[in-house]
């Protein structure tokens, strides 16, 4: 069984660290739990040491572990990580504050189409290494589809996320992060009505120093919190 309470003490302590280094407030970093796959009773040992953004991949596997924990825990926010079929939006809508995976216009039709009145926040999904396994827009198709869903009602972008490509060494999903960097510099210059770029959420266990000292305010850890998954 995971301390889990070590585990976060560790990650926090590893996030101080590479924030201090690259001369930014560790304060400005967002830690997202990532619980694909652990149990409800880990999760909670996590909220109960100070864990409020959670993170899970699939509606199917999130839905009874918010409906378990949202009540007890309303202050948690569960961010949607993976990839969004469109016909599991509504679902997502009513389970996640914040998705982080929208990669295409019709997905974001979709989302615009179920009209939450308080808004939907997105981080628009990038892929960055431009590894055909992975999904996300192309770094240069972004401001054409920022410029065509910035005038979406219901649709506030947040910001971008990214996932760095497999490899041995961290240094190697290094030029992705820069590469989602000097994007939301360029987004930010354009000021698109309903397009804040207030999060880059970019590195996970393997690699998370890397994506904090090229500028990620959003991490998200699962396996250095939980474990190995099941």
């Amino acid at each position: 069984m995971p301390d889990i309470k070590a585990n976060l003490e560790a990650i926090r302590q590893r996030i101080s660290i590479a924030a201090q280094k690259s001369g930014r407030n560790p304060e400005e970093i967002k830690l997202i739990a990532v619980t694909k796959t652990v149990p409800v009773e880990l999760i909670e040992q996590a909220i109960q040491a100070g864990i409020v953004d959670i993170g899970e991949n699939r509606v199917q596997e999130a839905k009874p572990k918010i409906e378990a924990l949202k009540q007890k825990y309303p202050n948690v926010t569960w961010h949607m990580l993976g990839h969004l079929q469109r016909n599991k939006v509504r679902q997502a809508l009513d389970l996640f504050a914040i998705i982080q995976s929208v990669d295409s216009e019709r997905l974001a039709k979709e989302i615009e189409h179920r009209l939450r009145p308080e808004g939907t926040q997105i981080l628009v999904e990038v892929n960055t290494s431009k590894e055909a396994t992975k999904y996300g827009l192309p770094p240069d198709s972004v401001v054409d589809f920022l410029k065509k869903i910035s005038n979406f009602g219901n649709i506030n972008v947040r910001g971008l996320m990214t996932i760095g490509p497999l490899a041995d060494d961290p240094e190697a999903a290094r030029p992705s992060f820069i590469r989602l960097r000097k994007l939301s510099e360029e987004i930010r210059k354009l000021d698109l009505p309903n397009v804040s770029i207030a999060y880059l959420s970019m590195g996970m266990t393997d690699d998370f120093e890397i994506a904090i000292s090229e500028g990620s305010n959003m991490v998200r850890i699962g396996r250095a919190i939980f474990g190995e998954r099941r």
